[in-house]
């Protein structure tokens, strides 16, 4: 069975960073995508950044320069490292793999950035 687990989450202040773990297990075939993604309080799930087994990475715009997303060699791990975070940052974020013709999510694990 397929499992993502989430870790790094906390409490930082804003300008502080922090780094976001996604290890999957469970594994039999090779994953293609993987992502993190965020759901703030009342508002909807959204996209923070991508990265294909190729390497390739998207960034939403609200992101871009202050987060990084990278995988492990084995591919089967990736980080979203944050810098410069937000007080809008806060949200609980999800790692999602996709490994046909599924996709597959984590539980998730809170950031929060206290003013």
């Amino acid at each position: 069975q397929v499992q993502l687990v989430e870790s790094g989450g906390g409490l930082v202040q804003a300008g502080g960073s922090l780094r976001l773990s996604c290890a999957a297990s469970g594994i039999r075939f090779s994953i293609d995508t993987m992502g993190w993604y965020r759901q703030a309080p009342g508002k909807q799930r959204e996209l923070v950044a991508t990265i294909t087994s190729g390497g390739s990475t998207n960034y939403a715009d609200s992101v871009k320069g202050r987060f990084t997303i990278s995988r492990d060699n084995s591919k089967t791990t990736v980080y979203l490292q944050m810098n410069s975070l937000k007080p809008e940052d806060t949200a609980v974020y999800y790692c999602n793999g996709f490994i046909r013709p599924y996709y597959y999510w984590g539980r998730g694990t809170q950031v929060t950035v206290s003013s």
